[in-house]
């Protein structure tokens, strides 16, 4: 008898959507296209999660993608942030392989195969689209996006326990263990960030794909500056606590009453999860 073949790999790619009403067909249009470049190498699940749309994103999500068995669309009832719809996608995700895309495709959606690719090539537990390293690009970014991406990554390259060009891309491609295992606080564009620091601590392999970062040619950012550089900040704190913690621990040995302080100025310094709802998962207060 002939053993059976193997089942495609599921990869669930999570999309999450915020007032992108606008780009709908476009996102249409891209994700088709990367279904085609997959073709039967995979079997492609989409979990959209629409983050508390205000105009008609929710209702063309449904006439669009509602009726495909391959279509997830997930709900919050109000705005929580992309790292709260990121947690959304996780827990819904089925692949073993799961990989999240801005809605905008200011990264081509195909360019995933390249992410899911390295992964598998280089047995790494998260790859990265990277703009800044020396072989990316970036064209058209607003001014302002480009200042705080650029300057927030280099700030974590120079105290983050791994050594990146870029961390706050969510292009990305994950093994499902990552996204089942570490946990992150942020609820907005800081947890892209946050996601990749709390995974180098527990010893995963972060990975980096040159790529092109492209502005967005339909609708806004959705990113709210202040907040963001805030975040960021308390963050770069708590990872310079959590080295520090670790560098008395391991200088100071026996002397445990220095590092149990240490280890509450770290716990002080920590980023706090907003209140968020997931609707249709119950709920988290």
């Amino acid at each position: 008898m002939n053993p059976s073949p193997e089942a495609p790999k599921i990869i669930s790619i999570i999309v999450p959507v915020l007032n992108e009403g606008a780009g709908i067909v476009n996102l249409q249009a891209k994700l088709d296209r990367l279904l085609r470049i997959f073709g039967e190498s995979a079997t492609l699940e989409f979990v959209f999660v629409d983050d508390g749309s205000t105009d008609r994103t929710r209702e063309l999500l449904l006439s669009t993608f509602g009726n495909s068995y391959r279509c997830k669309i997930l709900t919050h009832d109000r705005n929580c942030g992309v790292g709260a719809a990121f947690r959304t996608g996780f827990v819904q995700a089925a692949g073993s392989i799961i990989c999240t895309i801005d809605a905008d495709c200011s990264y081509e959606p195909e360019n995933l195969k390249r992410l899911v690719e390295l992964l598998e090539m280089t047995a790494a537990d998260i790859a990265v689209a990277s703009p800044y390293h020396p072989e990316g690009r970036v064209e058209d970014i607003v001014p302002w996006r480009f200042f705080v991406s650029r300057v927030c990554s280099s700030a974590y390259r120079l105290i983050s326990p791994v050594r990146l060009y870029t961390y706050t891309s969510i292009f990305r491609a994950y093994r499902r263990e990552v996204t089942q295992t570490v946990h992150f606080d942020a609820d907005g564009f800081a947890s892209a960030a946050e996601i990749l620091i709390r995974a180098s601590e527990q010893g995963y392999r972060i990975v980096e794909q040159p790529m092109t970062l492209r502005g967005r040619k339909i609708g806004t950012s959705k990113m709210k500056v202040l907040g963001t550089i805030q975040t960021h900040l308390r963050m770069m704190s708590g990872v310079v606590w959590r080295r520090a913690a670790q560098a008395f621990h391991g200088t100071l040995g026996a002397q445990q009453p220095v590092y149990f302080r240490a280890k509450a100025l770290l716990a002080s310094a920590r980023v706090e999860p907003a209140r968020t709802r997931e609707i249709g998962f119950g709920e988290k207060e």
